[in-house]
Formats: structure tokens, sequence, C-alpha cells
């Protein structure tokens, strides 16, 4: 008599996920991304936060950093074989031309930002974690509800050892940039 089992998650991989789109598998205009092997639906965008990922992304490649990262708005990142998030805005290092081959994987990553309002719970957490174990070295947390920028740097076994709350009007840098300050506040106006 065989042992009765409990039934298992089946976990799958990027490559899987990829040929599951190609497929189509998933209906049109799904919003999904690939975390730690399960395909997790994405909240829809409400106008808050499309005006603040539009707004960003704008004063990003208008302000003197996008002369020095390579800007991926609302594009996948693969952080591993089972994880392909799509971040609100990735900010990867240069050459441009190196992603018209390959994907952007941690290596690449100066700055992954979230915009959050209705996830802020899942962005604080999972999403944090998972950036952390992957070694990004900056994650920022655009927090709509409280009107506030969450700096998190120093990526080390799952979490974040320095973290830094930015109220709106106050410039923040990358760690990876300290010269040159960015006025992140736009994305509230």
């Amino acid at each position: 008599m065989n042992a009765v089992s409990q039934p298992q998650r089946y976990l799958i991989n990027v490559e899987q996920y990829h040929k599951m789109g190609a497929a189509g598998v998933f209906p049109e205009g799904t919003r999904v991304e690939l975390i730690e092997g399960e395909l997790l639906s994405m909240a829809p965008m409400g106008t808050p936060h499309v005006w603040a990922v539009a707004a960003l992304t704008r004063a990003l490649i208008e302000s003197p950093l996008g002369r020095h990262v390579f800007l991926l708005p609302q594009l996948p990142v693969v952080l591993s074989d089972i994880s392909e998030p799509q971040p609100d805005i990735a900010l990867a290092r240069l050459p441009a031309d190196k992603y018209r081959k390959a994907r952007v994987t941690p290596a690449d990553i100066v700055l992954l930002i979230e915009v959050s309002d209705s996830t802020l719970g899942f962005d604080r957490q999972r999403k944090m974690q998972l950036y952390a174990r992957h070694a990004v070295p900056e994650y920022w947390i655009l927090n709509v509800q409280d009107r506030q920028l969450e700096v998190h740097r120093a990526p080390e076994g799952g979490a974040y050892g320095s973290v830094q709350v930015v109220p709106p009007g106050t410039p923040v840098s990358l760690a990876a940039f300290p010269d040159v300050a960015f006025d992140w506040s736009v994305a509230l106006d």
C-alpha cells in the first residue's frame, strides 16, 4: 500500500513561462509575473500608479541619471531560473546595446523601483526579500498612499541593511551615482 502524500505545488521555470506566453496560454491583457516558480497575477494599475510610473520614467530620462543608465519601464528582469518579475522601473548598467540579445539580470541592475498603491504589503515583503536575496543593490518603493519614497540598500541574505524613508521635495541620489541627485516627488504631483 502506498503512503498518502500531500498535494505538491507545481513550480515552473522562466523557459516554461516564456513558452506559455508564446503559446497564448495567458488571455490578452493579462498581467502576470513569475515569482519563485509561481505565476502571480498583477494588480490592475489605477490612475495614480499609471501617472507615477510615467512621471518617474520621464523625469529619470530627462535627469542627468539618464546619461548613466538604461531605463526599462515595466519590463521583465530575470533574477533566476524561476523568477522573472516586472518591476515598474529598472535602471540597468550601460551599454544599452547589450540588452538587444540578453535579458536584464541582477548583475546588470543599478536600481529597481516599485510604485506601490494597492500592493504595498507585497512590495515590502515578498518583492523586497526576492530582490535582496538576488543582490539587487538598491530597491525603491514609491509609496503612493503615504506620499513617500522608501529607499532600501545594502542587500544581505534576503534583507536590506539600510532603509531610508524620504519625504516629498527631498532629492535622492543612487548609491551607484552619489553625485547625481534626483527629484522623485514629481511622480506625486
